[in-house]
């Protein structure tokens, strides 16, 4: 089993990440949901102690969760602990992804798009940057669920071979805690070893504020229909074996697939 969610035992995890991380150029995606905030809180830690900064980019999408009182309650925080909160606009209201079959799916390529835009915009030196991501234990736990779904019922996730191909894809690299890219860039999930529960005691524990205004969206997520279920069940999940179903069940690739990746693909179809 994992260990409980601690700063000292996420250090040690993360030592040999962490103490390369001085000189970089860090950015966290930022959400304001439990995920995002625990990595952002661990990774604040982590500066003082190693010596490095970050900035922090949130997309301010789906627009009914951002209203500037939340944003403004949320920043208050951060801003005690010296950090800035860059908040973008997608450039479209909600009415877009309403009316998509699936407003999950249209937000995720709404909120892929600005991150292309942001570090094509802002990105010089490639071999400094460092993105991170807040995907935790439940997120690749649900992922490998659903591939496992749709591998014995195609109605699960209906499309072609293709589709599912690029799906498993674009999935499969998550599992990666840190993945080094052929630009010098890398990719780091700083959470990905830990359950939903544990995070949920971190936020409680520290008080650190998350957004309140709920996604009305979110029963269109697979992942997050099944989060509901493990917390009936009270399941929690160990990150090895899940890794180990992954390779063995799923064939996700190894970490040299996505390296040899560039800049453009990655971001256009995988990130």
């Amino acid at each position: 089993m994992n260990s409980d969610l601690n700063y000292p035992h996420w250090k040690k995890d993360n030592e040999t990440i962490l103490k390369n991380l001085p000189g970089k150029n860090i950015y966290i995606l930022y959400s304001g949901g439990k995920d995002s905030s625990v990595t952002m809180d661990l990774l604040a830690r982590a500066g003082k102690e190693f010596g490095f900064d970050f900035q922090a980019h949130g997309a301010t999408y789906p627009a009914h969760r951002y209203t500037e009182e939340e944003k403004m309650r949320i920043e208050s925080y951060w801003n005690k602990r010296s950090i800035d909160i860059v908040w973008h606009d997608v450039g479209e209201t909600d009415d877009y992804i309403k009316n998509s079959p699936n407003p999950c799916f249209a937000c995720q390529e709404l909120r892929k798009k600005l991150m292309k835009k942001i570090v094509a915009s802002t990105i010089d030196d490639w071999s400094r940057l460092v993105i991170i991501v807040a995907f935790s234990l439940w997120d690749i736990t649900s992922y490998a669920v659903e591939h496992m779904l749709n591998s014995i019922s195609p109605q699960f996730e209906p499309g072609s071979d293709t589709e599912k191909s690029n799906r498993l894809k674009e999935i499969a690299h998550r599992f990666h805690p840190l993945i080094k890219m052929k630009e010098g860039y890398s990719v780091f999930r700083p959470l990905l070893k830990y359950n939903n529960d544990e995070i949920k005691k971190w936020i409680e524990k520290e008080g650190i504020p998350i957004l309140l205004i709920p996604c009305e969206f979110k029963d269109f997520r697979p992942k997050r229909i099944l989060e509901r279920y493990y917390e009936r069940m009270g399941l929690s999940f160990d990150y090895g074996r899940v890794y180990d179903f992954a390779v063995k069940s799923l064939k996700i690739p190894d970490m040299s697939s996505y390296a040899s990746i560039g800049k453009e693909e990655y971001f256009g179809d995988v990130f």
